[in-house]
């Protein structure tokens, strides 16, 4: 509604103004305005379009370039996560090996170390023995040295010297 409205009071204008030389005479005016649009689009695409567009242009290649190097970096750091991961898989496997021998190893000399302890034992204990069956056989004679000493007293008192020899 409103542009009916301007292009009817623009339209009456020029009708009125047309003899006159109106809004829209065409003489010498119109190709200079067209010669000075030209003359300023050509400065401005000069000076300021083309430097614009261009650095622009650089612009965007820098953030494809570092979004492409972003990219890069970030596939490789995920394929050192993988394979440091791996790695460490492996190296933790490794380890409780490692740990998982040395507790058998250990085993082993603790039950060698017991075995003959335990026989070091048993040979002490039967050292022991075999000393307490001497000194009981020892004593046992001595025993039956003095035993048979007293019973020649006990009879040589009972029955006297004269029986005895």
């Amino acid at each position: 509604m409103t542009y009916w409205t301007i292009f009817l009071v623009t339209a009456e204008a020029a009708a009125e103004t047309t003899a006159e030389g109106g809004l829209f005479d065409i003489d010498a005016t119109l190709p200079l305005m067209a010669l000075q649009f030209l003359i300023l689009m050509a400065v401005l695409n000069a000076l300021l379009y083309k430097p614009l567009g261009k650095a622009i242009d650089q612009r965007g290649d820098y953030v494809r370039r570092s979004l492409k190097e972003a990219r890069e970096v970030k596939e490789k750091s995920e394929a050192l996560a993988a394979q440091y991961e791996n790695e460490l898989r492996e190296v933790r496997r490794q380890s409780q090996q490692i740990i998982a021998d040395a507790k058998a190893e250990a085993e082993k000399i603790s039950a060698s170390k017991i075995q003959n302890a335990q026989q070091e034992v048993a040979a002490q204990r039967q050292k022991a023995a075999d000393e307490i069956e001497a000194q009981k056989t020892e004593a046992m004679q001595t025993l039956e040295q003095q035993v048979d000493t007293l019973s020649d007293q006990i009879l040589e008192k009972l029955l006297g010297a004269e029986l005895v020899n």
